[in-house]
């Protein structure tokens, strides 16, 4: 029943994803949610996230920011780091994570999509058929209609931790 929400992958943080070994592993395109991924929520883009920006286009990666947040947010924020970016994307509706892909002239073989939420985030890319990897929030101050969802986000992330602690031990 929670397998539909396992993400592929769960890591610390976006900062400790080994982007050189996904682009050698054939991936091309990158899709990030914003806020709780790269930043605090509502914050603009810090030295950290442009400098992943930076890194991961010399790398050769194309990338996409994709958020439920409104023009204003998501634009203001990819000032920094000069992306595509889909805002208002309704996640976890997969028009937009298709869109996203499109933008960056990638497929659901060599796109993989990074967020914070179960939801919304690894949700959509799981029904989009994209490989996900869910991050522990940067921040635990957010807005009122997330912080229910991170209750039952816990509960989904116990059964997934619990699966991954049998297929370790075998």
């Amino acid at each position: 029943m929670f397998r539909t929400f396992f993400p592929d992958e769960y890591l610390d943080s976006t900062y400790e994803i080994d982007f050189e070994k996904l682009y050698q592993d054939g991936y091309r395109g990158l899709i990030f949610d914003i806020d709780n991924t790269l930043v605090r929520h509502g914050e603009p883009a810090d030295e950290r996230a442009v400098a992943l920006f930076k890194r991961l286009k010399k790398i050769g990666f194309d990338c996409c920011l994709l958020s439920n947040n409104q023009y204003e947010r998501v634009s203001s924020f990819n000032k920094e780091v000069q992306v595509h970016f889909i805002e208002d994307a309704h996640k976890p509706s997969t028009k937009n994570y298709i869109k996203a892909m499109e933008l960056m002239k990638t497929d659901r073989s060599n796109t993989i999509f990074v967020g914070d939420q179960l939801f919304t985030d690894v949700y959509g890319a799981k029904r989009t058929g994209i490989r996900n990897i869910l991050v522990k929030p940067i921040h635990p101050k957010e807005e009122i209609q997330i912080v229910f969802k991170r209750k039952l986000e816990k509960i989904v992330l116990y059964f997934y931790e619990k699966e991954k602690r049998k297929q370790k031990n075998g």
